[in-house]
C-alpha cells in the first residue's frame, strides 16, 4: 500500500539490479514530458516516411542511458528543450551533463554554432556513432566497416592463434568470426570487397596459424 514520499539515506551502487527499474521510470517521465512538448506544438521532431504517405513522427529514441532527441534547427525550440530538460532535472534529482552531449545538424544549419553555444553543447556532425552503429554513413560506404575488420584481426591477435591447433582454428572460425559482422548488416549491406578481406583474415588463419611465413591455401 502506498505511504507517500520516503526520506532517501543511501543512493544506489553501480551494478545494483534495482537501479535499471528506476532509471526506466525516470525516463518514462522525460519521455511523457517530451510528448507533451510535441503535442502542444513547441517541438516538431521529424517525420519518417514509409509505405503509407502518412508516415511516423518521432520526437526521440532512448535505448539505455543513450537519448537522441529531433528537433527543427530553431533557436525557439531549442529554447523549449533546455526547459524541459530543466523540469526533469527538478522533478527527478539527476542531473544531466551537457558537456557530454552533441547538437548534430542534419542538412545545412548556418547558425549552428550559435545554438550549440547557448544550449551548453558541442557541435557533431554525420556520421555519428550511436549504439556501436555509425547513424548518417553512406549505405555503400568501405570505411565504416574498418571497426569490424580491426576487431577481427584483435581476436585473431599472433600471441593468441599460435598456441591453437588446426581444430581449434576451425572452431574458432565457424563460431566467433562470423558473428562479428552481422551487428552492422542489421543496418548496412556488406560491400563485396569487405566480405573478401574477412574472408582471406579467416584463410590466413587456419593454413597459416601462427606462422609469419606465407603458406599456400590448399582449399578455398
Amino acid at each position: 500500500m502506498s505511504k507517500g514520499f520516503f526520506q532517501i539515506s543511501r543512493g544506489l551502487r553501480q551494478g545494483d539490479p534495482f537501479s535499471p527499474y528506476l532509471f526506466v521510470i525516470a525516463m518514462k517521465v522525460f519521455s511523457t514530458f517530451l510528448k507533451r512538448v510535441v503535442d502542444e506544438g513547441f517541438m516538431s521532431g521529424c517525420k519518417v516516411k514509409g509505405r503509407n504517405e502518412e508516415g511516423v513522427q518521432i520526437s526521440h529514441l532512448l535505448f539505455a542511458d543513450d537519448t537522441l532527441v529531433f528537433f527543427q534547427a530553431s533557436q525557439d525550440q531549442l529554447i523549449y528543450l533546455s526547459w524541459l530538460l530543466m523540469w526533469f532535472e527538478a522533478v527527478s534529482g539527476l542531473r544531466i551533463n551537457l558537456e557530454k552531449s552533441e547538437l548534430i545538424p542534419v542538412g545545412r544549419v548556418e547558425n549552428i554554432n550559435d545554438l550549440a553555444l547557448k544550449f551548453g553543447c558541442r557541435v557533431g556532425s554525420l556520421p555519428s556513432t550511436y549504439l556501436g552503429l555509425p547513424l548518417g554513413a553512406p549505405f555503400k560506404s568501405i570505411s565504416v566497416w574498418d571497426g569490424v575488420e580491426e576487431r577481427f584481426r584483435k581476436r585473431l591477435a599472433m600471441w593468441k592463434r599460435q598456441y591453437l591447433s588446426k581444430g581449434g582454428r576451425a572452431i574458432l572460425i565457424r563460431s566467433t568470426l562470423p558473428n562479428l559482422p552481422i551487428y552492422f548488416m542489421s543496418l548496412l549491406r556488406l560491400p563485396s570487397s569487405v566480405r573478401w578481406r574477412l574472408e582471406q583474415i579467416q584463410r590466413d588463419l587456419i593454413w597459416d596459424g601462427g606462422n609469419l611465413e606465407r603458406k599456400p591455401h590448399l582449399v578455398r
